[in-house]
């Protein structure tokens, strides 16, 4: 017990509890449109082209994660423009940019001078690693995606739900459409310190299905799903500290068991 309450004393555990409160909130937001959306797999395809922008910023020496936040917004809008062409259908688009990214990052990773220990807290996430500097990047997008779901609630809700139905209501459904999904290559790359590119996707979605369990409000789902990431991230985080196990593994381990007690809970009422 005295060693759980010392845990809470060091400044990296600080450091991850911040970043997670943040980042539960992102991809409680956005991770909500991406179930309802049934955008899980492209999510899945920026989330690895990802990769190539790590690569490339481990080779230049710039910081990989702007590089590869351009990469995964290029790579998201990629997607999105392919997948509405009629000589293409969506899960081509998502494996041209999903292969693209993955191909790059290990070239260019491969080919970066020296060795490179960062690689392997961006594949699978390391509390060790959440810096002021991405606590502060996860704080700007939470607030932003705050700030855009607030103001924009009902034409999401509208496009997320029936993207023909809110056409019809002259929405900029386009506009909307590119935005948010520079929102979720925002997002996975802000998560990558983390959670790592092989297990970020699982907190886009994870929380979400165990709110829908409970509730069909899209509303209600973004703030069940805030709550239950921020459990899972405080749970894995302990977890990972316990048995010195990467950070990312250990949160989404979290995630899965609290949806299964869901789950069993739903099943027996």
């Amino acid at each position: 017990m005295t060693d759980f309450i010392e845990l809470f004393q060091y400044t990296f555990f600080q450091n991850a509890l911040l970043g997670s409160l943040f980042a539960s909130i992102a991809c409680g937001i956005i991770g909500t449109y991406i179930v309802t959306r049934r955008l899980v797999f492209i999510s899945g395809g920026i989330t690895h082209a990802s990769f190539g922008g790590i690569g490339i910023g481990l080779y230049t020496g710039i910081s990989p994660l702007l590089t590869a936040a351009i990469f995964s917004v290029l790579s998201a809008f990629g997607v999105e423009w392919l997948s509405k062409r009629s000589d293409m259908r969506e899960d081509s688009a998502i494996a041209v940019f999903w292969t693209l990214g993955m191909a790059v990052g290990i070239i260019f990773s491969f080919l970066a001078p020296g060795f490179t220990p960062e690689l392997s807290s961006f594949l699978f996430g390391n509390i060790l690693t959440i810096t002021i500097s991405d606590i502060i990047l996860l704080g700007i997008v939470s607030m932003a995606l705050s700030v855009f779901f607030s103001v924009f609630l009902r034409p999401i809700v509208s496009i997320a739900f029936d993207r023909e139905f809110a056409r019809s209501q002259h929405l900029p459904v386009t506009v909307f459409e590119y935005t948010l999904m520079m929102f979720i290559a925002l997002t996975i790359v802000s998560c990558l310190r983390m959670i790592g590119i092989v297990l970020v996707i699982s907190l886009l979605t994870l929380p979400q299905m165990t709110a829908n369990l409970f509730t069909y409000k899209f509303k209600n789902i973004i703030w069940l799903s805030i709550g239950i990431g921020y459990i899972s991230c405080i749970g894995g985080l302990i977890l990972s500290y316990q048995l010195q196990v990467p950070s990312g593994a250990a949160i989404i381990f979290t995630s899965i068991i609290i949806y299964a007690i869901a789950k069993l809970i739903k099943a027996n009422k």
